[in-house]
C-alpha cells in the first residue's frame, strides 16, 4: 500500500527569469500526441520516515528549485492552440512550477527491484499522475512534468518521473536529471549551480535547419488530430522482468554474429543485444503467421552529431531520427534468425543511422506516413545506454535499479540501460503478457547456454 504524505508545487527560485517560450521545432511537433514517457528510479537508501521527511525532501525540493532556473521550460507548459492554425510553443512564465508529491510505501521493495516476471500493476503506485489539463480560450495548457518521491522505510526510495516527449528527448530528460542530482548531493547547493554554468543546456530551436518548413507541413497533419490526455493503462494484464546480457554473452554472441557474417562492420553490443532480444521475442509469439509477413525493429537514434552542421550536445528538446530495419517473419524465426538480424540492423545502421543525409531525410512526410505503420509487427526501443539514468546519484548511490513504464501501454518494446552489477553488461527491460513473458525467458536463456 502506498500512503500520500505531501503534495507541493516547485517553481524556480526568486531572481529567474520572468518568462521564456520555446517554439517546436519539427523534431518537437512530431511528438505532440504521444503518450507521457514514465520512468522510476529505485535507490537502496535505508532511512526513516522522519529522516525522510526532515532531511531528505527538503534538500530534494531546495535543488530541484535551483536547477529549474536554468531548466525553465520543465516548469513550464505545453500550450496547445485552440486555433490550430497557430503553432503549439511551450512556454515558462513566472509561478509557474513541477508539481511534486511525497509518499510512503509498504510494499515489498527487494520485490519490486527484482529481475524475475512482477505484476505490472503494482509499480503505477509509485509513478505521478500528470497535472490535468487547464482549458484556457486560446490554449490548452499543459503540464510537461510530473515528479513523486516514494520512501520505503527501512529500505530505499523511488523517485518516479513523467514527462511529456514534446518537452525533449531521452538526452535532454537525462541531462536535467543529471544536472538535478549534482545539485542535490552537494552541501552547498549554489555553488554547484554556479559551476555547471558551462554546460547549461541549449533551448534555440535555430540550430535545427529547416529551409522547407518541416515543421509547419507535419503541423498540417497533426493539428487534425483532437489533443487528449492519456491515463494509466491498467490493469495492464502484464508482468515485468528483466533481463541481463553480462560482457562475455555479448562477446559470444559477436563471435557468433562475425563466424557467419565476417563482413560486417557494425557489430556493436547494442546491434548484438538488440538482434538476439527481437529474434527471441518473435518466437516466443503465440500466433499463426504466414511466413512472408514482415517483422519491423524500430529504434531511436540521437541526431545531435548527424545532422550538418551538427547541433550542441547540450540542446535541450527533441533531436531524434530512427532505424527502421525489416527481415520476413520465416527469416527471423529461422535457425539463422539471430545473425540474419545483426546483419540487418548493422547495414540499416551503415547505410541510414551514419550517414548525415539520410536520417533525417524525408522527415516532412513522417507524420503523414504514420497510416502505413499501424498494426505492423514490430519491436521498438525506448531509452539507450548512451544515456546512463541509473548513474544519477543524488547522494545516495547509483540507482538499484531502472523500470520503463510506459512499455506497459506498448505492444512489444524493450527498455535498454548498462547493466549496474556488470562491467560492460547491459539490461534488457520488457512487459508483456505472462504466458510470453515464459516463453521469451526460456528461449533467450536456452540461446545464451547452447
Amino acid at each position: 500500500m502506498t500512503t500520500l504524505l505531501e503534495k507541493c508545487r516547485i517553481s524556480p527560485p526568486p531572481g529567474a527569469a520572468a518568462c521564456l517560450t520555446v517554439s517546436l521545432s519539427f523534431l518537437d511537433i512530431i511528438w505532440i500526441h504521444y503518450h507521457p514517457i514514465r520512468r522510476l528510479l529505485f535507490y537502496d537508501y535505508p532511512c526513516s520516515k522522519s529522516d525522510f521527511m526532515e532531511t531528505i525532501v527538503p534538500k530534494l525540493k531546495e535543488s530541484l528549485s535551483l536547477t529549474l532556473q536554468n531548466y525553465l521550460p520543465v516548469a513550464g507548459n505545453l500550450l496547445y492552440p485552440s486555433d490550430t492554425e497557430k503553432m503549439p510553443v511551450i512556454r515558462y512564465v513566472s509561478g509557474d512550477s513541477v508539481p511534486l508529491v511525497i509518499a510512503e510505501s509498504s510494499n515489498d521493495f527487494d520485490e519490486l527491484v527484482g529481475n524475475h516476471a512482477r505484476d505490472a500493476d503494482q509499480f503505477y503506485d509509485l509513478v505521478p499522475q500528470m497535472p490535468p489539463v487547464i482549458d484556457d480560450p486560446d490554449y490548452k495548457i499543459v503540464p510537461v512534468l510530473a515528479l513523486q518521491l516514494t520512501l520505503f522505510p527501512g529500505r530505499g526510495i523511488c523517485l518516479g518521473f513523467a514527462n511529456y516527449h514534446t518537452l525533449g528527448d531521452a538526452s535532454s530528460i537525462v541531462g536535467f536529471m543529471s544536472a538535478w542530482a549534482s545539485v542535490n548531493r552537494i552541501e552547498d547547493c549554489k555553488e554547484i549551480v554556479r559551476k555547471e554554468g558551462e554546460s547549461l543546456p541549449f533551448f534555440d530551436r535555430s540550430v535545427m535547419k529547416d529551409s522547407i518548413r518541416i515543421g509547419s507541413i507535419l503541423w498540417e497533419t497533426m493539428r487534425k488530430v483532437t489533443f487528449e490526455t492519456e491515463s494509466f493503462p491498467l490493469p495492464t494484464n502484464r508482468v515485468r522482468a528483466t533481463f541481463v546480457l553480462t560482457l562475455n554473452d555479448i562477446t559470444k554472441l559477436k563471435k557468433m554474429v562475425l563466424e557467419k557474417k565476417p563482413s560486417i562492420v557494425q557489430v556493436s553490443s547494442f546491434v548484438v543485444t538488440a538482434s538476439y532480444v527481437w529474434s527471441c521475442l518473435v518466437k516466443s509469439v503465440n500466433e499463426e503467421v504466414t511466413g512472408d509477413v514482415a517483422e519491423f525493429f524500430i529504434f531511436p537514434v540521437d541526431a545531435r552529431g548527424r545532422v550538418d552542421p551538427p547541433v550542441p550536445a547540450n540542446f535541450f528538446g527533441n533531436c531524434l531520427g530512427y532505424g527502421i530495419p525489416k527481415i520476413e517473419h520465416e527469416k527471423l524465426v529461422g535457425e539463422e534468425g539471430f545473425v540474419i538480424a545483426a546483419e540487418t540492423i548493422a547495414e540499416e545502421i551503415k547505410n541510414r543511422v551514419n550517414k548525415k543525409n539520410e536520417l533525417l531525410k524525408g522527415a516532412e512526410n513522417w507524420a503523414s506516413e504514420w497510416g502505413k505503420f499501424m498494426g505492423i509487427r514490430a519491436l521498438g526501443v525506448s531509452g539507450s545506454p548512451k544515456f546512463d539514468l541509473p548513474n544519477v546519484d543524488f547522494g545516495w548511490g547509483k540507482a538499484r535499479k531502472l523500470e520503463v513504464v510506459h512499455i506497459d501501454g506498448e505492444k512489444y518494446t524493450m527498455s535498454i540501460c548498462k547493466s549496474r552489477n556488470f562491467e560492460g553488461g547491459l539490461e534488457i527491460g520488457l512487459s508483456l503478457p505472462k504466458e510470453m513473458m515464459e516463453a521469451f525467458a526460456s528461449i533467450f536463456a536456452n540461446g545464451l547456454s547452447s
